[in-house]
């Protein structure tokens, strides 16, 4: 028996949803157009956690917002599309399927997904194994682990990459 080759499997990395918070690309409240959400202070300072103050950028129209210390929220509608936890604007990496929604913070995040979704062999976190158990790949909906739904999340993921494309 022929041992499986990396490409083919995947190892969660163990990776939560507040380890893609660094850098969120988002729908511009004021043109539509992609926007940055990431941390307002300065790049040396070491002390950016989750609450760190951040600032919403857009390059299209100038807009500059800046959010306060403590607002975060990490819920997100099932059935809704998908909004940035700092602002509550609409994230750009999303699209909807028949299933439900597909979305990402990031470039980072989407790739995760992406890596997760071809792989046929996918190993979890052991249930004897201390630390993180939901993870961002422990925690994707029930349809897009199916390998059934494989074609579609990554018919989803390409549409995500070539909305990225035309702007």
């Amino acid at each position: 028996m022929s041992p499986i080759s990396p490409r083919h499997r995947f190892r969660d990395p163990r990776s939560t949803r507040c380890d893609f918070l660094g850098s969120i690309l988002v729908r511009c409240p004021n043109c539509d157009r992609t926007a940055h959400v990431g941390t307002a202070e300065p790049a040396g300072v070491r002390d950016q956690n989750l609450f760190t103050p951040r600032r919403l950028v857009c390059r299209n129209c100038g807009t500059a917002r800046e959010s306060r210390r403590g607002g975060l929220v990490l819920h997100r509608d099932p059935y809704g599309s998908a909004r940035d936890p700092y602002f509550g604007v609409r994230l750009w990496l999303q699209t909807e399927t028949r299933h439900g929604w597909v979305w990402a913070y990031n470039l980072e995040h989407l790739d995760l997904i992406k890596r997760f979704v071809l792989a046929p062999l996918r190993e979890g976190i052991p249930w004897h194994d201390h630390g993180r158990k939901m993870t961002v790949v422990a925690r994707l909906p029930a349809w897009m682990q199916q390998a059934r739904n494989r074609d579609e999340v990554l018919r989803a993921i390409a549409r995500i990459h070539a909305s990225l494309l035309r702007t």
